[in-house]
This record gives C-alpha cells, structure tokens and sequence, in this order.
C-alpha cells in the first residue's frame, strides 16, 4: 500500500517550523551585507550639490558687496563732504593668470581620475572572474598630479599676495584692495578643504579601500574641484572687468 510522506517537517504537535527570514527584499534583491554603492553616490552628491550651492552663496554676496562698495562714496568729517576712496589695485596679473593656467591643467587631471576611479569601478565585477584577464591598463598617478599642482595654484597665490605687498597694497590700503585679498583668500580657503578631500582620496588605495568607495571619493572630489577652477575664472574676470 501506497504511503504519503510530507515534504515539510512536522514537529510532534503537529506544528511547521517557522521559515527563514527573507533578506535584501528592500534592496532590490541585495543582501543586507553587500553596500549598494549606487545608492551612496547619489547620496554624497546630493550632498557635495548642496555644499557648492552653499559656497556659491557665499560668494553671490561677496561679488554684491563689491560692486556695491566700488560705487559708494565715503563721508569724510575733516571737509565735510563725500569723496571716493574705491581706488585702483595693481595686480600682479601675470602671476595670476600662470595661476589660473594651473588650475585649470589640474582640473583636466582630475577629471582624467575620475574616469579612471568610474573605469575601474565598472570593470570590477568583470576582473573578479577567475580566468578573466581584462590585459595591462594603464595606471598613471592622475590623483598625485592633481595634487602637485593644486599645491602649486596656492603657492602661487601666496606668490601673489607677496607681490602684491610689495607694491604697497594691503587688506586696509583702500576698499578695492580689501575686496582682493578677500575673494582670493576665500577661494583658496575653500581651495584648501579641496586639498583635504583630494588628498584622502588619493591615499584611498593605501588604505584598501574597496574600489567602488575609492570611486565614490574621486568623483565626489573631482565635481568640487572643477567647481572651485569655475570659481576662480569667475574671480579672476571680475577682478579685472569691475576695477
């Protein structure tokens, strides 16, 4: 006689056991234990575009500030009577535009890591594969360029600034040159913080970072950096279009 074994285990009072949890239904499929890297980009851009929406701000109203001032008379008490202290500021101009030269090389730089750090992102999964060989790529120190010549833009604006003492101008010469060093020693400080995230994203690779965070922190620095050479072709034009 035909008998009828169940496929599911019963215990002795007659109850099923309780099934497995189900994991990364949330994820699309993902387990709990595998990042989703994706999801992080978007994230830390979200943040780096409210960051350079910020800075940018900063500097909407520094540029106000200038063109207000440059057209606002002073009172003065001993003749009793407005008179205009705006000045003129010699800059040294062709110091400045090696600078911007810099800049903008190392904003080509950085951008050739970006696609480097995405690259190899992308071919990660690939490369995983025993068996797979994907051949010799090219490893050129992109991050490392970068940062040679970010160090070079602000040496070469201390250079600057150093020249532009020599000449007699200072931060309380006239209005005009207050508003100089201002707007150069913002940029460079926002420069700097750069400098910090370039940085960390070059050592990246010493610490073993997993190549998808590593291209999360390029690309992330790589977006900043472009903005801040944006910054300065701004700054450098208004400087010498409103004198």
């Amino acid at each position: 006689m035909a008998t009828y074994t169940p496929s599911t285990p019963i215990d002795d009072i007659g109850h099923k056991p309780p099934a497995p949890p189900v994991t990364g239904g949330g994820d699309d499929g993902r387990s709990g234990d595998v990042p989703d890297y994706g999801a992080r980009l978007r994230r830390a851009r979200l943040g780096l575009i409210c960051g350079i929406a910020t800075v940018g701000m900063v500097f909407i109203s520094l540029t106000s500030a200038y063109i207000f001032r440059r057209g606002l008379p002073t009172f003065q008490g001993e003749s009793n009577s407005y008179v205009r202290d705006w000045g003129s500021v010699d800059l040294p101009w062709v110091l400045l535009g090696i600078n911007t030269a810099i800049l903008l090389f190392s904003s080509i730089t950085m951008e050739l890591a970006r696609r480097k750090a995405a690259r190899q992102a992308a071919l990660a999964p690939v490369s995983s594969i025993p068996g797979i060989s994907l051949g010799d790529e090219q490893n050129f120190p992109w991050l490392g360029v970068t940062v040679v010549l970010g160090f070079a833009f602000l040496i070469g604006q201390w250079l600057a600034w150093s020249a532009m003492h020599t000449r007699g101008f200072f931060v309380y010469t006239n209005p005009s040159s207050s508003f100089a060093f201002l707007l150069t020693i913002a940029h460079a400080v926002h420069l700097g913080g750069g400098m910090i995230a370039l940085i960390w994203a070059a050592s990246a690779s010493l610490l073993r970072k997993p190549v998808e965070s590593r291209r999360i922190a390029v690309d992330i620095t790589a977006w900043y950096w472009h903005f801040m050479a944006a910054l300065w072709i701004y700054i450098f034009l208004l400087l010498g279009l409103a004198r």
